[in-house]
């Protein structure tokens, strides 16, 4: 019986050490799926396409319908960005095909570079 008893233990063991190690595996293996990209050099200088939508002389903001910004690990939609420089209003209209880099500056997210696209 204590042949028996000690069995059952170290099964029970055995089993509870593989059910521990196979959810820090899944635990690790998902950890990855919302890790943000490892920032490049090209990152730093990346611009991203878009459309004004919008131009906002009074508020001193553009709003654009955008593509993913890989440096804020924000995907494409349409918002409306402060814009660092306010000549950078002056320079589109609604409807025109740009090329733009937005950083989070003091807490919201800005236009640092704009260009019409190609």
């Amino acid at each position: 019986m204590s042949s028996l008893f000690s069995t059952l233990i170290v099964s029970a063991g055995l089993t509870l050490a593989a059910a521990s190690a196979s959810a820090q595996m899944q635990m690790q293996d998902h950890s990855q799926h919302h890790a943000a990209p490892a920032a490049s050099q090209d990152d730093a200088n990346a611009l991203t396409d878009g459309e004004v939508k919008k131009v906002d002389k009074d508020t001193g903001k553009l709003t654009v319908q955008h593509g993913p910004l890989t440096n804020l690990n924000m995907p494409g939609m349409t918002m409306s960005f402060k814009v660092q420089d306010p000549a950078m209003l002056d320079q589109v209209k609604a409807g025109d095909k740009i090329r733009l880099r937005v950083e989070r500056i003091n807490g919201a997210f800005t236009v640092t570079k704009l260009e019409a696209a190609n």
